[in-house]
């Protein structure tokens, strides 16, 4: 009776198992008839952009320009090539426009016979176009070389006085904050590329009650009208304004001189109206219109050695400093302007046994009273030194407690105080095997994880050594560039700025934290001369400007090759 029980059961089993089989046949089956009728997956079968690219000079390989296009009746396509490249420069593109590259980003399942290559943009460029269901069409494609459109001032210093005018884009307003007579004034403004300005702001106008100018875009038509008044805007009770980050600018640092990335561990300072770029190759380090990174000139070293570091102090002074060996001596020059040459201030017998001066950094006033610290390479220390009332004080060798040992110029690390106050603590950031992290130490001594590195585990590829942080209207930001090793693997540079008015809120992953405000990609321009492989640097600034109103934050590395910089506001409106 088991046995029958037990064969009826396996009967029964296969028969299941039979009609299971058969349903799935059934369902692929039916799966596979209804798969032949599936309409496309593009709803708007079209190409959705053109980027078009050098392919000689000095700029082969760069993007010159990318056209979105959104009508997809178009059949005619014509890309915008700007008239001149760089946009600030006085080079124009026509030499190149009879050989470009273009890449075409099309919809699923579409196709352009015959493919698309090097072009000649002078003329129109015919194919065919196919969409998913087989229907065709023919395009033309071609480029028309392009004034800008931009019309903004981007700076405004009146003078006497120097005073900075705060601009107000929205509406187009500029701002003197100042209690004197503006009746007879001058001024110097910085404008879009190639836009014209009237009447002449270097002669004499009357700034006390409101005085017009027009700009005018290269192209001819577009134009904006600013009122310069003397006034004082409300600012917020405390920190910036959402939405009013700002790209400044983004220069391509093989325009600056950079032909072997390799060569170079770039830092950054602020004094005056200027950012300063120091490519640690020993040429003089050169100083740029915070504005615009137009740059204007190089600094006069006069016996210092820009082989290490810069940085900036919260006060209008600037230290260079040299790249030290073991052994030798490491020298910190000292200035307040771009054109006076710097004095000596620090001399340091360096006995570590590994090298130093790649790093430098500066919290307070050197003036008054200020935290100067160097990272020391290879080691899990820095080079501590504390200016009381302007008095330098001794070298102090100051060691983390329960971390590895970060690496050299490559694996790079940075340590930071907090503030001028030494019981405040600091912050330091490597590599750590592609961890990323953050740390805080409020004795100087053991520390805490803090941010750590992308929530998508892409920590392996990047380095977050480049890190500050500044008081800005009585907030306290932090930022971090995270420079990627690799940016041809798909690993671009970021900008990340938090809130760091509670050292507990900067927790998390670097891209996610809940103290995270603003992130921004940088620029690859790295080009033919390609990235550095080996000693990968990158450095980033935190700056207010003189009048309280800005926040600026500047970025640089020889990996990604771009040095830029981003703005904020606290103007109330």
């Amino acid at each position: 009776m088991e046995m029958i029980n037990f064969k009826i059961k396996a009967i029964m089993k296969v028969h299941y198992i039979n009609i299971f089989l058969e349903s799935i046949l059934l369902l692929a089956t039916s799966s596979c008839a209804k798969m032949e009728f599936i309409n496309p997956t593009a709803t708007n079968s079209n190409i959705t952009s053109l980027t078009a690219y050098f392919t000689s000079g000095t700029y082969s390989g760069k993007e010159v320009a990318k056209y979105a296009i959104t009508d997809s009746n178009m059949t005619d396509y014509v890309i915008p090539i700007p008239w001149y490249y760089p946009e600030e420069s006085d080079s124009t593109t026509t030499k190149y426009m009879n050989s470009m590259k273009i890449v075409a980003k099309i919809e699923n399942n579409c196709k352009i016979d015959p493919p698309i290559t090097v072009l000649n943009l002078t003329k129109k460029n015919k194919f065919t176009f196919t969409n998913p269901e087989g229907s065709q069409k023919d395009i033309t494609i071609s480029g028309k070389m392009t004034k800008s459109n931009k019309c903004a001032i981007k700076s405004f210093i009146a003078s006497p006085g120097d005073l900075s005018g705060v601009i107000d884009e929205n509406s187009k307003t500029i701002s003197l904050v100042s209690v004197a007579d503006l009746s007879e004034m001058t001024a110097e403004a910085t404008l879009s590329p190639h836009a014209t300005i009237s009447p002449d702001p270097s002669k004499t106008h009357n700034f006390n009650s409101g005085f017009q100018f027009k700009v005018i875009a290269d192209n001819g038509k577009d134009l904006a009208i600013y009122t310069v008044k003397k006034q004082i805007p409300n600012k917020l009770q405390n920190g910036y304004r959402n939405g009013s980050e700002t790209k400044l600018f983004s220069n391509d640092m093989t325009t600056l001189g950079v032909t072997n990335p390799n060569n170079i561990h770039p830092t950054l300072a602020s004094i005056e109206n200027y950012v300063i770029l120091n490519l640690g190759n020993g040429s003089s380090p050169q100083y740029f219109k915070i504005a615009t990174g137009t740059k204007i000139g190089t600094i006069n070293l006069g016996s210092a050695n820009a082989t290490g570091a810069i940085t900036s102090d919260n006060s209008g002074n600037m230290l260079i400093c040299n790249y030290a060996p073991n052994g030798s001596m490491l020298k910190i020059y000292k200035t307040s302007s771009v054109t006076e040459t710097p004095t000596l201030f620090i001399s340091y017998k360096n006995t570590l046994g590994v090298g130093l001066g790649s790093r430098l950094h500066i919290q307070g006033d050197l003036n008054k009273n200020a935290i100067i610290i160097a990272t020391v390479d290879n080691s899990t220390n820095c080079i501590r030194w504390i200016i009381s009332d302007g008095k330098i004080g001794n070298p102090e060798n100051i060691t983390f407690s329960g971390i590895s040992a970060w690496g050299g110029q490559d694996n790079n690390a940075k340590v930071i105080a907090c503030s001028s106050q030494l019981s405040d603590g600091c912050f330091f950031d490597y590599y750590q095997g592609g961890k990323c992290i953050l740390y805080y130490s409020n004795n100087w001594n053991n520390a805490t994880e803090q941010i750590t590195g992308d929530s998508n585990d892409n920590g392996w590829g990047y380095n977050t050594a480049a890190i500050d942080s500044r008081d800005f209207n009585h907030k306290k930001y932090f930022s971090i560039f995270e420079m990627g090793y690799w940016p041809d693997w798909g690993l671009p540079g970021h900008l990340f700025l938090y809130d760091a008015s509670s050292i507990s809120s900067l927790t998390g992953a670097i891209d996610t934290s809940s103290a995270l405000k603003y992130s921004f990609k940088v620029d690859d321009d790295y080009g033919t001369v390609g990235y550095a492989s080996d000693g990968r640097f990158g450095d980033v600034l935190i700056k207010s400007s003189s009048d309280g109103y800005f926040m600026y934050i500047f970025y640089t590395s020889n990996t990604h090759l771009s040095f830029g910089g981003i703005q904020v506001d606290c103007i109330d409106k």
